[in-house]
Order: C-alpha cells, then structure tokens, then sequence
C-alpha cells in the first residue's frame, strides 16, 4: 500500500469509493489538507485514488480515512499500481480465415508499398474495441461506487430515487383525485425522505470548512419551503437534484470501465523464450531484455524491436492508421499493435506500465485531471449569493423586531417570503432548461453534448484540430487513379484482384472494389504466393503476375522515365503505388489513397467564416498529410504518435481554446487534453467515450453546426441568467418592503421559470446545419 519516503514522511494511496468528479475530489482535498502532518496530496478521479505523504507521529492513517468516510467516501488501501495487471484472456491468439491461396500454401499475402511504409495482406480478424469516458459533477456531491453488474436502481442512491419519484407521482395523483391536504403529506414525505441524505452529507462538509456547498443549497432550499408550505416544489427540487447525483455516478462508472478496457488492447500473456525453451508468462511481469514470440494473428505484449522475421503489422491501436507497416530485424513495435502474418520475435524494451497503452491512459486521465472544469453557475454564484439571502433574511426577521419593536409574525413572514424568492430554485431551472433544449436539438441533428460545461466549451472554440484518418478522410483506402504503360487499364485491375482474392486487407478490398464497379471479373490466381517485405504472386491465364511496391517491382522489370516520373508523382500526392508486373513487364500503375471525406472541405472554408482556425494532426507520413492538408486548405502537423498529439493540443492551446476531433483509440488522449474532445460517430468506443461530445452521422460539417448550436444555446443561457436575476431582485425588494407576501413570492418564482423555459424552448427549433 506504501511506499518509503524521506524521514517520517510515508507515501500512502487509497481508493475512494464514490469519488465521481472534480469537485469531489477538491471536497477531499480541502478535507485531509487540514490535517496535521499531511501533504503533497493528489486526487485522481479516473482511477478513484488518493495518494498523499503522512508523517503518522502526527496524523495517523485511520483518522485520514476516518475524515474522508465523514464526508460520505468509502475508502480502501491501494496495494495494486496504477495500471493493474489485466486478468488472463480467453485465447491470446487468433482463428484465421485464409484465401484460397494461403490454404494452399501456408502463408499469407503481403506487400510492401512505398509512400506508406508498406501494406501487408492478413486473411483473418478484424480489430478489437475499448471504450472511455469522464464524469463530471458539483462541490459536495457523493457519488455511489456500482459494482460491475449491478444497475443503477439497485444501489442506494437509485433505490432513494425511485421511492422519492413514487411519492412525488402518488402526490399529485392524491392531489387531483383525492385531497389536497393529504398531497401535501405526501409532498412533505417524498421532501423529508429525498433530502435528509443531502443535508447529512451538507452539514458533514460545513464541519470540515465547506459550508456552502451545493447539498447546503439545497437543505436550505427544500427547508426554506417546507416552512412556508411550499412542500411540492420542494419535493420536485429535491428529486431532480437526486436524479442528477445517480446520472452522474453512472456516467463516471463508465469512465472507468471504458479505460480499463483500454488496457485489453494489450494480450494479457506473452510467450517468452528462454534458453531455446518457450514458456507462456503474464504480460505485465515481462522484464525489459526477454525475448518474446509473436505468433501471426497474435497482439504484440510489449514495446520493443525486432530480432528475428519480417512480417506486417497493424499500428492502428496506437496510430489509428488504416494501412498496415512492413516490418524487420530492428524495428520498433508497440504493445497492442496486431502481428499480421510472420512469426516474429521481438526484445522488450519497457515494462508493462510504460508500454504505449499504458502511456494512453495515463495521458487520458493526466488530461482529464489537469483539465480545470467550469464550475456549474449556479454553485459560483451560491458562494456569495446564497450566504447574502440566508443573512439577509436572518437581519429581516431579527432587526425590525429588536430594534425597532417591529411585529415577529410580519417581520418573520417577510422573512419566509424573502428566502422564498431568494430561493435559486428558478435559476436551478433556468440554466438546465437552455442545457436540455440544446442536447434535445442537438441529438435529433446528430450532434451529442455531453453537458453543460461541453456547450460552453465548445462556444468558446478558436481553433480546431482535426484527426486525419477516419476524420478527415473516410479511414478506408480506394483507388484513385491507374497509369496504364504495358496493358490497358482494365487488364491491370484484373490481374492484380486476381492475386487480393480472398484478401481482407484495406488495400486489396479496394482493388477488388474497383474491379467490381467496373465490371471486372474478378478471377482467383493460381498459384498465388506471398514474398515477405516484398509483394505477391501468382497465375492468371498463364500469366506470371506480381504486384508490389515499385522498389520491390524494379528488380522484375524495368521501368522507363515515364514511368519513374509517374511514380514520383503519385507518390508526391501521398498515394500508396501498387506496381503491376505481367510476364517481366510493367504493365501499370495501381495508386490508393484514403480520400478526403466530401464534405471536408466545406467543413473547414464553414469554420473560417466562424473564425475558427483549423489544423490537422496525424500520425501519418509528412508527405501524405501535406497532400491531404494542401487539397482542404488547413494548417497541418504529421508523423505524431499519441503524446505528440497531447503536446501540439497543449501549445495550440496557449493561442485559443481547442476543439480536438478523432476517432481512434490514438486519439484519446488529445481528445482528453483539449478544451472539448469530439469523436466521429463512426469512430471507435474508445475515441467516443473518451470524447466530450460526437458527431453522430460522421459529417466533418457537422463540427461547425455543433459549435453554432453551442454559441446559440450559451446566448440563451445568459438571456435567462438576466430574466430570472432580474425578477428576484424586484421581488426581493417588494418582500422586504412588504408590498408582497407569500403567494406573490410563489407567483413570481414560477412566473421566472415560466419565461426561462419558453425561453429555452426557442431552442428547439434551432437549425445548427444552417449556416450564416
């Protein structure tokens, strides 16, 4: 659980239980740093820890978990790391589904093409999934731990939801059937029931020096209007209030599910090879010097190098590249990339808590940590606003009687009258109420917010990055172009689909693509053979066929200056060049690209007229993403791994806010360390969860639609802001003054909630795809 520090002083880490947002875990710091002998603490919310130093002559551990228990946390002692050993998978490896001709043959297609550092052909499995997310919630909230497998109903915040709502629905149906009188029991009941956990947990916080915290808002609130009869808002405050706690404890168990699962990228054994000896061990015990075997089919266990085979290797757990990489003897790997064809066998080179997937999600949960949250209006403005009501209304029932022998039950009245109106029960509507119109509109248009403090940081938006592919691009490579030189260009398509058959490879699925909208048949090759690093063989019609990178298709025929010239020009543009070679001839040129979504540019000339600036970030080659970048018009940065990312998001961030937009697992951490992360909706769960709001159908226009919705919906909120201040404060001074009572109190608190929301409701009809 600990660790040595220097002299007295002890490292200690506990997992708190409940801990579901920032504000949490600033209630907990603010807690145990009162302590004597405590320092240096740290809060993570993603991984529910909290580490600190102790000097136990002074403070001893139980009273620090004795302080934070007080305040509703459950507390255990951390004995496991940061990035826990995953648990044994089912199977490490993988059923193949070959061709024809791997059948045949034993081996896989691979080729290796210039502009993309190769592409390798694999015959079976398709990619695996993770998925992340993040909570968010109010100074003073406890947010219930939910065990893996138990639903939100069945915990005690769900099961106290769900009877406040029965008696909330059982009163007004007794107030419309039956008797008022009776509803207003009931009302009182569902009040008293809903709210004497958050005045417990609000006077906990007050003893440890946070008085005003949102619960404390709210118990004077719900108590405020119990006393003035006002029992049925009260009980309706409450119980929306408990249904934001459970919704944001469910939200942040996700968060944590979904970055574990990030952590199954990673096989959970590796085969390791010892004296000429194999012996399966746990992956995250490997040490850095041993040699594993990758088998084909198989995720590599650890970053490291190559040394021994060749075989393709698909990066797009860490890159989000579509394309696959040829690679040899002294290469790097990354943990969680995928072994396509070879056996290989590779040196590890970090620990399992250093590899490239752990280093994503700590990246994730150091963004998210460091990231400072808007706090909700309505608790900034509680700070100041709600200790000036109590005191005011303590001063209008005290003052008048004592010192001027004013009568109690009037000055009293004024009292209940002023607390009444003064209540934030109308802005806590108000707010929310602009919040839901925009999600409601924004849903229905495609576009998902997740929050209020996303729609704020998206209004605020000065720069856009982008992803590239599956972003920018549609993430699948097709044929662009065929440069005939020996043969006619449908002869091309035919005789190099004739050696993809039965291949799933992106590459080779798009020749084969080209081929069928062309009405190409499409023949399966004889005695169709992988060269590993180099290309692929086989026989059609008596035909030797090889199709290959240029570099590699040199050495079996020779290409003239029209030919070169073609190459290089192809190659300029960022296309991968498949060289077809018929019987020692060139017969052509095949060249892929993974094209520019339809709609990108448009995208990017819309946020311009926002002035909003746009930059691309990819992993991708500098040559291909200058091409990709040049034809939309925007600034871009290529060749970057996830961190690289991280680190362009931070120095954009110093010029403007930054909307970050991605779709892959790479791109988690920069979706986390932006000021909003949007993931495309055809992007995986990973990149979604992680991400603070998507665009569901997948359009680059859609980006500037969710930041015009956005700018909308922050001018209704301010709109509000004024309608509802500007009502309490007229009323506030006709109730000191007495010129209104109670029921006008009443009338005027729902008359502002009335025109906030038909306020909010012009939302509604709000069309973010419009632009100008």
């Amino acid at each position: 659980m600990a660790t040595a520090a220097k002299t007295e002083t002890e490292t200690l880490s506990w997992k708190v239980g409940g801990m579901d947002c920032a504000s949490c875990a600033a209630k907990i710091r603010g807690a145990v740093e009162r302590l004597p002998g405590v320092s240096d603490v740290r809060l993570s919310v993603m991984s529910e820890t909290l580490t600190l130093a102790l000097d136990e002559s002074r403070t001893g551990r139980d009273s620090i978990e004795k302080r934070v228990a007080s305040l509703g946390y459950k507390t255990t002692p951390a004995s496991a790391p940061r990035m826990a050993a995953p648990e044994p998978e089912a199977s490490c490896g993988c059923d193949h589904d070959h061709g024809p001709a791997d059948k045949a043959h034993g081996h896989a297609h691979q080729h290796d093409h210039a502009g993309c550092g190769g592409h390798k052909h694999d015959h079976d499995h398709g990619k695996a999934k993770a998925a992340a997310d993040q909570g968010h919630g109010s100074p003073g909230h406890v947010h219930e731990p939910t065990p893996d497998g138990v639903s939100w109903y069945q915990t005690g915040k769900g099961r106290l939801v769900l009877l406040t709502g029965a008696l909330l629905a059982g009163a007004w149906l007794t107030k419309l059937a039956l008797s008022e009188t009776v509803a207003y029991w009931a009302f009182v009941a569902a009040c008293v029931i809903g709210v004497v956990p958050v005045a417990r947990r609000a006077f906990a916080a007050a003893a440890v020096g946070q008085a005003f915290t949102i619960e404390m808002l709210m118990t004077i609130a719900a108590t405020g209007a119990l006393v003035i009869g006002a029992a049925e808002e009260a009980a309706l405050v409450v119980f929306l209030f408990a249904v934001g706690e459970v919704l944001e404890g469910v939200a942040a168990d996700r968060a944590r599910a979904s970055i574990r699962a990030l952590g199954d990228l990673v096989p959970k054994t590796a085969l390791v090879e010892e004296n000429g000896e194999t012996r399966q061990v746990d992956a995250a015990a490997l040490a850095v010097g041993q040699i594993v075997l990758v088998r084909p089919g198989d995720r590599i266990p650890a970053d490291g190098a190559i040394t021994d085979g060749i075989s393709g290797i698909d990066e797009s757990p860490v890159t989000g590249e579509s394309v696959p990489k040829t690679k040899g003897v002294g290469d790097q790997v990354y943990a969680g990339s995928v072994n396509r064809e070879a056996a290989l066998r590779v040196r590890v080179e970090k620990a399992a808590e250093d590899n490239t997937i752990a280093r994503i999600i700590r990246l994730v949960e150091e963004a998210q940590e460091a990231r400072a949250p808007t706090e909700r209006f309505i608790d900034r403005f509680s700070r100041i606003y709600m200790p000036a009501i109590v005191g005011l209304a303590i001063l209008v029932a005290l003052v008048p009687p004592l010192a001027f022998g004013g009568e109690w039950s009037v000055w009293i009245y004024r009292a209940l009258a002023l607390l009444l109106i003064g209540c934030p029960c109308a802005l806590v509507i108000s707010v929310p109420a602009s919040i839901a119109a925009a999600l409601s509109t924004g849903a229905r248009q495609g576009l998902l917010l997740k929050g209020g403090i996303v729609i704020e940081a998206a209004a605020r938006t000065g720069i856009v990055a982008f992803d590239k592919t599956g972003t920018l691009t549609a993430g699948e490579p097709r044929v662009t172009e065929i440069v005939a030189l020996g043969r006619d260009e449908r002869k091309i398509v035919e005789l190099a689909a004739a050696v993809e058959t039965g291949s799933s490879h992106p590459l080779a699925l798009a020749i084969i693509a080209r081929a069928k909208a062309h009405a190409i048949p499409v023949r399966a090759a004889a005695n169709a053979a992988a060269i590993a690093g180099k290309g692929v063989t086989g026989m059609l019609d008596g035909v030797d066929i090889f199709v290959g990178a240029p570099r590699h298709a040199k050495d079996r025929a020779t290409f003239d200056a029209a030919a070169l010239d073609a190459v290089e020009r192809l190659e300029t543009a960022g296309k991968t060049v498949a060289a077809v070679i018929a019987d020692g001839a060139l017969a052509g040129l095949i060249a892929l690209r993974d094209e520019p979504r339809e709609d990108a540019a448009a995208a990017i000339a819309e946020l311009k007229a926002l002035g909003i600036r746009s930059v691309m970030l990819t992993g991708d080659n500098a040559r291909t993403g200058a091409a990709i970048a040049g034809s939309l018009g925007l600034e871009h940065k290529a060749e970057l791994m996830p961190d690289d990312k991280v680190t362009a998001i931070k120095e954009l961030a110093r010029e403007a806010p930054v909307m970050m937009v991605g779709d892959g697992i790479n791109d988690a951490p920069a979706l986390a360390a932006a000021n909003i992360g949007v993931a495309m909706g055809s992007g995986t769960d990973v990149a979604l969860e992680t991400a603070d709001g998507a665009v569901l159908k997948s359009r680059v226009r859609d980006i500037a639609a969710m930041i015009r919705l956005a700018r909308a919906a922050m001018g209704n909120i301010r709109a509000n802001i004024v309608i509802a201040l500007g009502l309490k404060a007229v009323f506030l001074v006709t109730s000191v003054l007495g010129y209104t009572g109670l029921w006008v109190a009443i009338l005027a608190d729902t008359g502002a909630t009335v025109l906030v929301t038909a306020n909010a409701l012009r939302l509604l009809r709000f069309n973010a795809g419009k632009a100008g």
